[in-house]
């Protein structure tokens, strides 16, 4: 069984995502923003090294903690809701941000960074509000189309970071007042999302499954380890990746170059990865999703030198792109509208638990599980293998099961 669409007509989809698209282009653009500066501006805040990614935890923390309300928000009033005040809550963490930085006070800045994490929350469910007027044909290139909006974030954002870290006397403090701009400006496009608002359950019509039979679904339980090992190794391989640079001896912009070109590594496949899903299944692309991803990870660790943290870090953002998008088609493929608002905060909620705990690993890693950051770099790299073991375990698993009906 398949998520019912409100609509058969793509016409309304392709709108939508043409809406979508442009909110991810320019709202995205923070993201790689901030977790550009994130890190650096932690470590000149922090009193202790290894709390300097401190500030990107805590914005995936924010993001696990709002994935629930944010869905439960988007099922009663719609998805313009939810990005609302996604896009309000990332312009107030920019406010805050901002001010920690003119206070020179950490804890003030992480307020900042758990705010951001709402928006960041809110962002997440692009690629759902893609699928929602989309046909079954449709949907997995819907998505794929949105997350390919990411591609110019790629570019805006590092960009931003150039023009403005050293704008004011104190650094980065340019970057988190434009953040605050992108959110004003780009909290506009919403107004433009045609999606029904899901059906009311009323007494006596279907409910759907409870949280935990949900779980209980092969294929749910799946895609949500895929989907959360992807975005978890994603996360904790990029948050310590400036650090890294600055540390081996590369300015910060080489950081934010490296970075641009990961970022655009996540998004250009999105032209094709709906494709590709449609042609050769969506499991055999989260697998070579999930093998890229190692690839990543066997790379970083033959060398620290500029070269290798391009090319490591281009594989870790194509390898996230099959492995998300592909698990973001199983999922959404295996669960009924009525279901929509619970599921997706579920997945968001464990998907974003995990990110958290890979976000603040990152850190300690990095910074005090060596005396160099060539060691810290190499125990970021070497903790990918279990997270893989897993994902990979568990897709095979799902891929040798007997053919049966499943409830879906």
């Amino acid at each position: 069984m398949t998520t019912t669409a409100f609509t058969a007509d793509d016409n309304l989809a392709k709108r939508n995502v043409a809406v979508l698209v442009a909110a991810q282009s320019l709202l995205g653009a923070q993201m790689p923003m901030i977790f550009i500066v994130g890190g650096l501006a932690g470590q000149s805040l922090a009193t202790n090294p290894c709390l300097a990614t401190l500030p990107i935890s805590l914005i995936v923390l924010g993001s696990m903690l709002a994935a629930t309300p944010i869905s439960a928000i988007m099922q009663r009033w719609g998805r313009r809701a939810g990005f609302l005040v996604g896009a309000t809550a990332g312009a107030c963490g920019g406010l805050v941000g901002a001010y920690g930085l003119y206070l020179g006070s950490f804890p003030v800045f992480l307020l900042g960074s758990l705010l951001t994490g709402i928006y960041m929350s809110a962002h997440g469910f692009y690629r759902f509000a893609a699928a929602d007027t989309a046909s079954d044909e449709f949907r997995p290139k819907a998505i794929s189309y949105v997350m390919a909006g990411g591609l110019a974030a790629a570019v805006i954002g590092p960009q931003i970071v150039k023009l403005t870290s050293t704008a004011y006397v104190i650094p980065f403090l340019g970057t988190y007042m434009a953040v605050i701009g992108i959110n004003v400006v780009g909290s506009v496009l919403f107004f433009f999302l045609k999606i029904p608002i899901p059906p009311r359950v009323t007494k006596g019509s279907p409910k759907g499954r409870t949280r935990l039979e949900l779980l209980k679904t092969p294929r749910i339980a799946v895609a949500i380890i895929c989907a959360m090992v992807s975005y978890a190794l994603m996360n904790l391989v990029m948050t310590s990746t400036p650090l890294a640079v600055v540390g081996c001896g590369f300015s910060a912009n080489d950081a934010a170059d490296v970075v641009t070109g990961h970022v655009l590594a996540m998004y250009v496949p999105s032209f094709f990865t709906g494709h590709l899903i449609a042609r050769f299944g969506v499991e055999k692309i989260v697998a070579v999703g999930l093998a890229i991803l190692a690839a990543a990870g066997v790379v970083a660790l033959q060398g620290v030198e500029l070269g290798n943290f391009f090319v490591a870090l281009i594989l870790l953002g194509i390898g996230w792109n099959f492995g998300f998008i592909g698990a973001t088609t199983m999922l959404a493929s295996s669960h009924e509208v009525t279901e929509r608002g619970r599921m997706q905060g579920l997945n968001d909620l464990l998907v974003f638990g995990g990110v958290t705990l890979a976000s603040l690993a990152s850190g300690g890693l990095m910074n005090c599980s060596g005396g160099s950051p060539v060691e810290g770099w190499t125990a970021v790299n070497l903790a990918m293998i279990p997270l893989l073991t897993l994902a990979g375990g568990a897709l095979l698993w799902l891929v040798l099961r007997p053919a049966e009906a499943e409830t879906a």
